[in-house]
């Protein structure tokens, strides 16, 4: 029997690599492919199926069971948008707690990342100081 002939790993053929490149991509691609198809086949199902039969109390704009009255506009208050603004915003900061903390406790990582945690808890404080001087947090 002939022995395996071993392959230099500098030389690699560049069509294979494509090949396989273009492979994984294909398989991405089928399966958004099959999402849309399922999606639109769902709702042209639903379209099929339901019954269509528009009156004048169902074209209605339904609003808590109550009758809808005057204009669609209402005025919102901004400090609304304000305060889930500012969550959003400390809650994704806080998802940067989570890796601090398992890298934290790995040899060699301890001082280097309390001192970034800090300094990045710093920023968040300075802009919870700068919403509270100018007025955001105030609940009026």
């Amino acid at each position: 029997m002939p022995e395996p002939t071993v392959v230099d790993a500098a030389v690699v053929d560049p069509t294979v690599v494509a090949a396989d490149y273009f492979q994984s991509y294909s398989v991405v691609g089928l399966l958004a492919v099959v999402g849309v198809l399922f999606v639109a086949v769902a709702f042209g199902a639903g379209r099929l199926l339901r019954p269509v039969v528009p009156t004048p109390e169902k074209l209605l704009t339904y609003e808590c069971g109550v009758d809808p009255v005057g204009e669609g506009w209402a005025h919102t208050q901004v400090r609304y948008y304000v305060y889930a603004f500012l969550y959003v915003i400390f809650a994704v900061d806080s998802i940067f707690l989570f890796p601090w903390a398992t890298i934290f406790a790995a040899p060699g990582y301890g001082a280097t990342t309390l001192v970034e945690m800090f300094i990045f808890l710093g920023f968040l404080a300075v802009g919870l100081l700068y919403a509270y001087k100018k007025g955001v947090l105030a609940w009026t």
